[in-house]
């Protein structure tokens, strides 16, 4: 008689992942897509800009898709499973939305965030059921979650979900209702349906990624800006060719902006950069705010800040056409940070020159070279 084969069968958890990817399928059927919406300026200057209002996401910004796709892609893997703890590192935004599917999907979920994320933030983490674990350098984001979940893998089961390294492979760049289809295809009926700008902020360098892919994959004249705030590495890693650069400290602006290039930034996609002071970033999100009659947050502004000026240089050359860029969160967020004028102060930034640079923009489309 043969000896009898060993066999590990662990087929029984196909179940739980199964009405996993079921739930997070049916949040994306219920979340359905964003609005696009005009920023008012001139119709006389000929060019629109539009904003991608991520705000509107049951989670409140960009990082909703992200989220779920980092969720589909680790469960689909086989790295997250039925009781799984996820961790993550992350400024806010992200750990709010992966924290949201952690909850729809009954998983323990542990977020860690820099000391100076905005209480707001954290509090909507800790709202969605998970739990904050801050740290005061943010450069150890990464060590940190990776020996959390090595800790919950001995009690039952970890993961470090790693936004900054999965980000660009998570999303499908080629379609599959990814953000950059989205804004093709709500440009379609516009005066000018191909946008000759897209801007973006890099915070993982994902929505850049895919961005930049489609556009090539679809044979598109747009081109891809990414602006980067200040104390961010990604513009100068981008300028001198040399990704291992490293920055010490981090970014104010929160959501976008990193002591490194992380694995998920793809630099050879982008088409220009733009390095963006925070005085003007903090300027331009309250400019804006009043403009559109909502806060918005402050790496809209940053984004803004990028826009208005290829606005301007399209003006000034008398070329028509539009510009689209993404109206990431809300303002709310950042009542005591940004929009604190108490805050502003004791950070040291002086909002006087880049409000004056905005409204003068506003008057006569000028911007200074």
């Amino acid at each position: 008689m043969a000896e009898a084969a060993e066999v590990v069968d662990r087929s029984a958890s196909r179940a739980w992942v199964d009405n996993a990817v079921r739930l997070l399928e049916a949040d994306a059927q219920r979340s359905a897509d964003t609005h696009l919406l005009r920023y008012p300026l001139p119709e006389e200057w000929g060019v629109q800009l539009y904003l991608k209002d991520e705000s509107t996401h049951p989670t409140g910004s960009l990082k909703h898709r992200l989220a779920r796709s980092l969720f589909l892609y680790s469960i689909c893997n086989g790295w997250v499973g039925e009781g799984t703890t996820v961790i993550e590192a992350s400024s806010g935004s992200t750990a709010i939305s992966e924290a949201y599917f952690a909850k729809l999907l009954g998983l323990p979920f542990v977020a860690v965030v820099p000391a100076r994320t905005s209480p707001a933030k954290l509090a909507l983490i800790e709202e969605q059921g998970g739990r904050c674990h801050l740290v005061s350098d943010p450069s150890t984001l990464y060590a940190e979650s990776h020996r959390l979940a090595q800790e919950s893998a001995t009690r039952g089961g970890g993961h470090f979900m790693d936004q900054f390294t999965h980000a660009e492979r998570a999303t499908d760049w080629r379609g599959n209702n990814n953000i950059a289809e989205s804004i093709f295809t709500q440009m379609r009926l516009e005066e000018h349906p191909v946008p000759t700008w897209v801007v973006v902020g890099a915070g993982t360098g994902g929505t850049s990624a895919t961005i930049g892919r489609y556009v090539r994959y679809r044979r598109l004249a747009t081109r891809l800006c990414v602006v980067d705030p200040e104390g961010s590495v990604f513009f100068d890693a981008w300028r001198s060719d040399q990704p291992e650069l490293v920055r010490a400290g981090g970014s104010r602006i929160e959501g976008i902006g990193r002591p490194r290039v992380e694995p998920s930034f793809v630099g050879q996609v982008i088409d220009r950069m733009e390095r963006v002071p925070d005085a003007c970033s903090i300027a331009a999100a309250r400019h804006a705010s009043r403009a559109l009659g909502r806060r918005v947050g402050g790496s809209t502004g940053t984004n803004l800040w990028g826009a208005f000026s290829l606005v301007a240089d399209m003006v000034e050359r008398g070329q028509r056409g539009s510009v689209v860029t993404l109206l990431c969160d809300a303002g709310e967020r950042y009542a005591a940070t940004y929009f604190d004028d108490d805050w502003v102060a004791a950070e040291g930034l002086d909002l006087g020159p880049a409000t004056a640079q905005l409204a003068e923009f506003t008057s006569t489309g000028a911007w200074p070279r």
